[in-house]
């Protein structure tokens, strides 16, 4: 059954648009847009006040600060944190056909949606996660996910309208994980949510918590299954995940230091396709360029190149030196540049994807008030 917004919500929401749609605090340069590429975004994740720092981005690829806006909300730390609070991957999103950046605010329990006008973001709303702790965004179309991780861990759809988030509270999934509250807690939440390129199922991963992959099968506009497939990978902490060019999951192991690849069932199960050890330590983000994919190793401050093939084995591209504590990481929408958060010196190193895959160093930018903090995304 096709199941659509309630008429009242439209509009209640469409009287609040004017009221809610305020200029975030910025401080911003003078420099034309005129002369940027494109956009990345770095989140600070700072507990007195959350805040998004943008940067233009040039034609070399080098990164230039074009403002710092407020999200409204507090950043939060995780028990156990090192060089990431979140520990997790996606807590700063962009919605690239709706040019709207999406920020989770952990310590307050909100999301921030932005709208972004050129090299400037318009603060839209905030608005409660649905849980404790949020930590990851996916997008699809109109529809929005929101992973929670404290609390055993929860996933609330959303539907963006009018550049807005609007709940749907019967589409709130409890993930029923065990509550870790001690220094393990780092490793013990769940850590991205995920929506399969055509939309059939949106999977979390729950690193150690479970020690599984939960698919929950996609029934209709923002409509889940009541109950996720599990998909055991105990051992392996699988921590964050994104698909390749031929729509298969692969999924950066903590446990094991590997790189994990599955095919999507139309069943909603998950079929191990292989598991590839980096070699490297703390492997635990994953971003795609084209076709390759490249996972950051906070403990030996690299990132392992692989090039995706379609029998799901990858093939190592080698590693390359980053800053300390490597994070997080976004490509730029055109694939030919990679921008990877250093968590321990907070700042972003940029590197230029080069025909075959290897990966060229351009520079590396401080980024104000952003040691530990995990967030980055790219226009």
């Amino acid at each position: 059954m096709k199941r659509t917004v309630p008429a009242v919500a439209v509009s209640a929401l469409a009287l609040t648009v004017g009221l809610v749609s305020t200029p975030a605090t910025a401080t911003a340069s003078p420099a034309s847009a005129s002369l940027s590429q494109g956009m990345v975004f770095v989140q600070n994740d700072d507990s007195a006040g959350n805040q998004v720092v943008a940067y233009r981005r040039s034609a070399d690829g080098s990164l230039h600060q074009a403002g710092t806006y407020s999200t409204g909300g507090r950043g939060g730390t995780l028990n156990g944190a090192v060089v990431d609070r979140l520990a997790s991957q996606g807590s700063l999103t962009y919605d690239k056909a709706h040019r709207t950046l999406y920020a989770v605010n952990a310590g307050s329990n909100t999301v921030t949606v932005f709208g972004v006008a050129g090299d400037r973001l318009i603060r839209r709303q905030v608005i409660n996660s649905g849980g404790t702790f949020p930590v990851s965004v996916a997008v699809h179309g109109a529809e929005v996910y929101v992973l929670n991780a404290r609390a055993g861990g929860a996933v609330q759809g959303y539907l963006s309208i009018l550049g807005h988030l609007v709940p749907l509270h019967s589409e709130r999934r409890s993930l029923g994980l065990p509550v870790t509250t001690g220094p393990q807690e780092f490793t013990h939440t769940p850590g991205q949510v995920v929506v399969t390129p055509d939309g059939s199922s949106v999977i979390v991963t729950t690193k150690a918590a479970g020690n599984n992959l939960l698919v929950f099968g996609r029934l209709g506009l923002a409509q889940l299954a009541k109950t996720p497939a599990v998909v055991d990978d105990a051992g392996n902490v699988p921590f964050a995940a994104v698909f390749d060019r031929f729509g298969q999951l692969a999924v950066a192991e903590a446990g094991s230091n590997s790189v994990a690849t599955y095919a999507v069932e139309r069943d909603h199960h998950l079929r191990l396709l292989n598991r590839t050890a980096t070699g490297q330590m703390a492997t635990c983000w994953i971003v795609g360029a084209g076709g390759n994919y490249y996972l950051s190793n906070a403990g030996s401050n690299s990132l392992a190149g692989y090039h995706a093939e379609r029998d799901g084995s990858p093939v190592s591209l080698g590693n390359i030196a980053t800053g300390e504590g490597t994070v997080d990481a976004a490509a730029t929408p055109d694939q030919r540049y990679i921008y990877v958060q250093t968590g321990k010196v907070g700042a972003v190193d940029a590197f230029r994807v080069e025909s075959d895959g290897n990966l060229t160093r351009i520079s590396s930018t401080v980024v104000p008030n952003a040691a530990g903090a995990e967030g980055i995304a790219a226009s």
